[in-house]
C-alpha cells in the first residue's frame, strides 16, 4: 500500500475547534485560570465514549470553553498545522465556528486574529496553505447567522467559504437559505454539512435551495439512487470523514463504512479527519485505517488525493501544481478535469 502520510493531499473538513488535544486543552485552561470538570487528560479521554453526535457536542462545546484570547487560537490552529505537515497535507480548509465563541462572549476580532497569524505562520514556515470556512452552527436561529455574517464581512480576509454544521436532525438547510444566498451574493463559496445523521433530503436541499460547492460528511446519499446519480453526473465533492462516522454510530464499523462503494460509483469522494483529537486519528489515519479495512488499492487513494486538490477553493494555477506531484490515478472514478464551477475563486 502506498505511504498515506507522504502522499500529497489536501484536507476540505476538518473543525479547529475538534483538532484541540486534552493536553493542550489543560495547558491553556491552566494558563487562563479555569478549572475544567476533569480533573486530568485520562479522564478527560474517558468522556470521548460517544453515543451520537449530540452527546460528542457536548464534550466538544465544554472543551472550546478554555478559549480567552487571540493566543490561544493561534496555539490551537498552529497546533493542527504541524501535524498536517507531517502527514503531508498541502493544503488546508478549515471550519470554525464563531457562535462557539461570540455566544460566550469572546470577540469575533480575537478569534479571526489568532487564526488568521497561524495560518500565516503555517504557510511559511511549513509549507502548508489554508483558508478558512466559516461555519453557522444550524441549532440557532437564522438571524443569528446573519449576524455572524456581518461580523465576517468587516474581517473577510482567509475566509474562502461559509458552511453549515453543528446538530442536524431538526435543522434543515433550507433554514438558513437567505443567509446563504447573501453569501453568494458577496463571493464566497458555500459548503454544508448534510447526509451524515441527517436523511438524503438534506442532501438535496444543500444542493437545491443553498446551492453549495461542496457536500461534508453525505454518506446518506447511498440510500437514494436517484441522488447518487446527481452527485455523480454533477461532479459534487462530497467531505468523507470515516474514523468520525464510526466514533458517533454513523456506521457500526469501518468495515461497513460506504467510502469504497461511493468510490466505485464514480462519486467525487475526498477523505478528511473531521474532528481528529475527539475521533482518533487525522487525515493520514483515515486514509490507512480505511484503505485496511475496506481493501482499498493503491488507485483508490491516488483518485483520493487528487479529488481533494479538485475539490478545493484553490486558484487553478495552484492546483495544477499540486495534481502534478501524485502520481497518475488509473482507478475510474478519479476526476482528470474538474468542470469550471468547482474551482470558481472567490469574488474580488
Amino acid at each position: 500500500m502506498l505511504d498515506v502520510g507522504a502522499l500529497p493531499k489536501a484536507e476540505l473538513h476538518v473543525h479547529i475547534e475538534g483538532t484541540f488535544e486534552p493536553e493542550l486543552i489543560f495547558e491553556i485552561a491552566e494558563r487562563n485560570r479555569i478549572t475544567l470538570p476533569y480533573r486530568n487528560v485520562g479522564e478527560l479521554r474517558k468522556a470521548y465514549d460517544f453515543k451520537n453526535l449530540p452527546s460528542f457536542l457536548d464534550v466538544y462545546y465544554a472543551g472550546m470553553n478554555v478559549l480567552q484570547i487571540e493566543q490561544d487560537y493561534y496555539d490551537l490552529t498552529i497546533a493542527y498545522l504541524r501535524r498536517a505537515a507531517e502527514q503531508n497535507v498541502r493544503h488546508a480548509e478549515i471550519f470554525f465556528d464563531p457562535q462557539a465563541h461570540t455566544l460566550r462572549g469572546i470577540a469575533f476580532d480575537t478569534v479571526i486574529e489568532g487564526l488568521r497569524a497561524a495560518l500565516r505562520d503555517g504557510e511559511r514556515e511549513l509549507g502548508v496553505t489554508s483558508s478558512l470556512i466559516l461555519c453557522f452552527l444550524r441549532d440557532r436561529s437564522e438571524e443569528s447567522a446573519m449576524q455572524t455574517f456581518d461580523s465576517a464581512l468587516r474581517n473577510c480576509d482567509r475566509i474562502v467559504a461559509v458552511g453549515l454544521d453543528s446538530a442536524e436532525i431538526g435543522n434543515p438547510p433550507s433554514k438558513f437559505a437567505s443567509v446563504f444566498e447573501r453569501a453568494r451574493a458577496e463571493g464566497f463559496h458555500t459548503v454544508a454539512h448534510a447526509g451524515e445523521e441527517g436523511p438524503p433530503e438534506y442532501v438535496w436541499e444543500a444542493l437545491d435551495v443553498l446551492k453549495v460547492s461542496r457536500i461534508d460528511h453525505g454518506v446518506r446519499c447511498m440510500e437514494d439512487a436517484a441522488l447518487v446519480e446527481r452527485l455523480r453526473r454533477e461532479r459534487v465533492p462530497l467531505t468523507v470523514c470515516p474514523l468520525s462516522n464510526v466514533r458517533l454510530k454513523v456506521v457500526p464499523d469501518l468495515a461497513h463504512h460506504s467510502l469504497k462503494r461511493m468510490l466505485d460509483a464514480g462519486l467525487a469522494v475526498t477523505v478528511n479527519s473531521d474532528d481528529p483529537a475527539y475521533f482518533g486519528g487525522y487525515v493520514a489515519e483515515n486514509y490507512a485505517r480505511s484503505a485496511e479495512a475496506l481493501g482499498l488499492t493503491d488507485e483508490h487513494l491516488l483518485a483520493l488525493a487528487r479529488t481533494s486538490f479538485e475539490a478545493s477553493f484553490i486558484d487553478d494555477g495552484e492546483r495544477r501544481r499540486l495534481l502534478a506531484e501524485i502520481p497518475a490515478a488509473r482507478f475510474e472514478g478519479a476526476s482528470a478535469q474538474w468542470p469550471a464551477a468547482g474551482c470558481a475563486q472567490r469574488l474580488a
